[in-house]
């Protein structure tokens, strides 16, 4: 997995390159500043579904992976980002890579457009070149991923999203990375409980890191939520945030798949 992260976070700097002689970085950030106000507020609705009782889940619409090829033929981001609406979701999180995804920016889009939730830009971020083309295609915020990026990268991403009114979520696989992340302002921590070098899946990895999580921060446990009592197990702890994808990509129905997890 960190060879595939370094060759993802390669041909991200191509991607951004080509992008740039397309259009400018003056264009995004204009259209982008644009939109400033627009934004759903990803962090407020998490918080606001939490304060309600309920899970506050981040549903996923991905088509595919590196490592498991295509997850749903059958995909329609409209169509599934309606149905996690109907059934109790508080955010969205939409791939947009598309050479290891097969994502869209056209996804997120389209998704965006089908119902009142706030987006995540799913990607993997090194350039502001893609904050400010996250802003300018409707996102409500973006994706730092700690294992990608220097810590004064982070915080210059993070300088520019929230400038144009973005949230930030920031990701960790360890100590290590929680440490780098909890000196951004960032409030919202997602906790990937996927092993980078083994691939092993472990819930215990947001468990272990849960007690070193400030109380102001809003943590997000990913990966791994695979039933009912892997829902109990982490709310009994008091992680009440959860980002879910494959479980509900490879269902005939996501969003009832997302109900009958946390329903």
């Amino acid at each position: 997995m960190a060879d595939i992260l370094n060759k993802i976070v390669e041909v991200k700097w191509e991607e951004v390159a080509a992008a740039r002689l397309k259009r400018s970085l003056a264009s995004q950030r204009e259209e982008a500043e644009a939109r400033r106000g627009e934004q759903l507020g990803f962090e407020r609705s998490l918080r606001a579904t939490i304060a309600a009782g309920h899970a506050g889940v981040i549903a996923e619409i991905k088509k595919a992976s590196p490592s498991k090829g295509v997850i749903r033929e059958d995909f329609k981001p409209a169509q599934i980002a309606e149905s996690y609406a109907r059934n109790g979701a508080a955010c969205l999180s939409v791939l947009t890579d598309e050479r290891f995804f097969q994502g869209s920016v056209a996804y997120l889009q389209q998704a965006r457009a089908a119902c009142e939730l706030p987006v995540l830009r799913k990607d993997f971020m090194v350039d502001d070149y893609q904050v400010m083309e996250a802003g300018a295609m409707g996102a409500d915020c973006i994706l730092l991923i700690a294992a990608c990026l220097a810590d004064s990268q982070m915080a210059d991403l993070e300088a520019a999203a929230h400038a144009i009114g973005l949230d930030v979520l920031v990701e960790v696989h360890d100590g290590a990375e929680l440490d780098r992340a909890l000196r951004l302002k960032t409030p919202l921590v997602g906790i990937n409980n996927r092993n980078l070098r083994t691939f092993d899946v472990t819930l215990d990895t947001t468990l272990g890191l849960l007690p070193r999580v400030p109380a102001d921060r809003l943590l997000v446990t990913e990966s791994g939520i695979l039933g009912a009592a892997d829902v109990k197990r982490m709310r009994d702890a008091n992680v009440h945030a959860f980002l879910v994808g494959e479980a509900f990509m490879r269902a005939p129905d996501p969003g009832q798949a997302l109900a009958n997890l946390f329903g």
